[in-house]
């Protein structure tokens, strides 16, 4: 876009955020400012409440945020700037986007707007009221309570011995239903009124059409294809799990610990958690993958009040001046790792490159406007899961196992780790799939269940219907207990990550026909940043895949992978491994590697390390391994 002068500009309109996260949208026009209005931008806020603080805030920047995307002139000024014949491609393709963006938000209808204010309130006092609930499992030999989060309730299921103690952890997450039903039933109801008053069927209708540009009927045309080529290999993956482990295997406080807890104790010791952020940091640079001057905040350990899933927020959008001028994304990123419990170590450095890879992603979106760098609709979720999905998944590839999962004492995980990983895993890897579409099931009947209807029992018994259908049984992670379906931004999103995982064998299967090779392929960040990233929401999520793979979306890489043998699957890791041992990774272990970056690690208010000040990204890392060895192993 060119620069363009203030006294003669046709039109130019920028969004200006500063460190301070008070932004202004400023429309000029000719020689006059037509509109100015400050909003206050609610990441950080929303990033301090999840992390124990104050709700009030995040609701009162929340609703200002609300106000300033859902005020009806700045939409008329923009269609009204459409108009002109003068602009160039550039300006019409951001009034465009700022078109679109407005429109998901517009609420012509006053009650509509003051329903929006409302669940701001009651969904952040939900929120603080479910961070700070008295959360845990009763011992089942002392009858001593244990406080412990939902993350750390998971991963007790998968690694207790003790059945007694796995049955606890579930109970204690099924605990977290009975704690929310009122107030989110209340919810439930407002978010159907709202939808309702907007022209929408409900809430989920509402939610997939502004995010993915498609309504509901055509989502579940998708998930249904993939629900009906996937249950005869779930229920096969049952009878398989029930005869090899016995049929306890099967209920829901046993299933975990049946498919992981061996597995978790012999690959723990390649994933040592002090060394997650190091082996994040040397993946992604041998992926050629940079942050164009980011700014990142990681809160990787968990704490009494801090919410109960990882995620990733961006207080400054990554945007481009009409001059050129590069304003860089800050990010604000958090996990829930207990560094001394099994498997926190593989569990964290998961949820870095998933993470990280939402961070990557947004770092990368340069266009003329910080409107198609944010991640509320129109960002498809499906697009932005895509992205971090795709990365994560290398954690579960030989390739990449034999160079970075790396024990304390240098060993690299042993092939025959390796093999257990993909015996003990590959043939139940269908219970992800079936996990991940239970949930979009299940808040699709929700909503469209009649409002007399939605009583406490009947949202349980919902849940737990979903569950038996979808899953063929009660669930390791109960429903209710998955934060996603509470928040405003996170609720009938689920989708996303079906559509993400559908996507994500579909772009492997491309980049591993084309180059053979993912791992340390720094062709392979190219080609995410060129063609998934820059473009931001600008362009549709179904067009970027059809785009980079040459394919329309489907499910059939996804089912593929889900139908090969086992022994044909490892015969192609074994080559995989063989030859990533021989080459090593790019880059050794603490090398200095450049990401384009300034990392901070905090705890809370605590500011670990930080990349500017320690001597680069490897002595942040130093840093910070040295602070969890002295904050959680200090006494072995």
């Amino acid at each position: 876009m060119s620069q363009l002068p203030f006294c003669n500009a046709p039109v130019l309109w920028q969004l200006l955020s500063d460190r301070s996260t008070s932004s202004r949208l400023v429309i000029q026009s000719s020689a006059t400012i037509c509109h100015y209005t400050n909003i206050s931008y609610p990441c950080d806020c929303y990033y301090c409440c999840q992390q124990g603080c104050s709700s009030d805030a995040l609701a009162k920047t929340k609703t200002n945020y609300d106000n300033f995307l859902s005020d009806p002139a700045n939409l008329k000024a923009v269609k009204e700037q459409l108009q002109r014949s003068d602009l160039s491609p550039d300006q019409h393709k951001v009034l465009g986007v700022l078109e679109r963006t407005f429109k998901c938000y517009i609420t012509e209808d006053p009650a509509a707007s003051q329903l929006k204010e409302s669940l701001n309130e009651q969904e952040a006092k939900l929120a603080a009221a479910r961070n700070t609930m008295k959360l845990g499992y009763t011992d089942p030999e002392t009858g001593s309570f244990t406080p412990a989060s939902s993350v750390q309730l998971r991963n007790l299921m998968r690694v207790a011995d003790n059945e007694a103690v796995r049955k606890s952890a579930y109970e204690g997450l099924r605990s977290v239903g009975p704690f929310v039903c009122e107030a989110f039933l209340k919810i439930v109801k407002d978010r159907n009124k709202l939808a309702r008053l907007l022209g929408y069927q409900d809430f989920y209708d509402m939610k997939v059409t502004a995010a993915e540009g498609f309504g509901k009927a055509r989502l579940f045309e998708m998930l249904d294809d993939l629900e009906v080529k996937t249950r005869s290999i779930m229920e096969t993956a049952r009878e398989r799990l029930a005869t090899e482990k016995g049929p306890a295997a099967l209920e829901p406080h046993n299933q975990s610990h049946a498919l992981a807890g061996d597995t978790t104790k012999a690959t723990d010791p390649y994933f040592p958690f002090e060394n997650a952020v190091d082996v994040w940091g040397r993946t992604f640079a041998a992926l050629g993958i940079q942050y164009d001057g980011s700014v990142m905040t990681l809160d990787l350990c968990d704490r009494q009040g801090k919410y109960s899933n990882g995620f990733c927020h961006w207080p400054q959008p990554a945007w481009r001046h009409a001059d050129g001028r590069w304003v860089p994304a800050h990010a604000n990123f958090t996990s829930l790792a207990t560094p001394d419990q099994l498997g926190s170590g593989k569990t964290a450095l998961e949820t870095l490159l998933h993470e990280g890879g939402h961070a990557a992603h947004f770092a990368n979106v340069d266009q003329y406007s910080p409107f198609f760098s944010q991640e509320r609709a129109p960002t498809s979720v499906a697009y932005a899961e895509n992205q971090s999905m795709f990365l994560d998944s290398l954690a579960g590839d030989a390739a990449w196992l034999s160079r970075y999962a790396v024990s304390r004492e240098g060993q690299v995980m042993p092939w025959q780790v390796v093999e257990q990983l993909v015996r003990n895993t590959h043939p139940y890897s269908v219970f992800m799939v079936r996990a991940m579409l239970v949930v979009p099931y299940f808040e699709k009947a929700l909503y469209e269940l009649p409002e007399d209807q939605l009583t406490p029992q009947a949202l349980q018994t919902l849940a737990d219907q979903a569950e038996e259908r979808i899953q063929g049984g009660l669930s390791p992670r109960p429903l209710l207990s998955v934060p996603h379906i509470l928040a405003d931004e996170s609720s009938c999103y689920y989708h996303g990550y079906v559509l993400a995982e559908m996507s994500v064998h579909q772009t492997r299967d491309h980049f591993l026909g084309k180059y053979r090779a993912i791992v340390d392929n720094p062709q392979v960040g190219a080609d995410l940043t060129s063609c998934y990233w820059r473009p931001g929401n600008g362009s549709l999520f179904l067009d970027l895949v059809r785009q980079l793979t040459g394919k329309p979306l489907a499910a059939d890489a996804w089912v593929a992978r889900l139908q090969l043998p086992t022994e044909g699957l490892l015969d192609k890791e074994k080559q995989e491994y063989e030859a990533a041992v021989k080459a090593g990774p790019k880059f050794k272990p603490g090398q200095e590697v450049d990401l384009g970056m300034r990392v901070r690690l905090v705890h809370g208010d605590e500011l670990i390390s930080d990349s500017e000040t320690d001597g680069g990204f490897q002595g942040a890392c130093a840093k910070f391994k040295a602070w969890v060895r002295q904050q959680y192993f200090s006494g072995n």
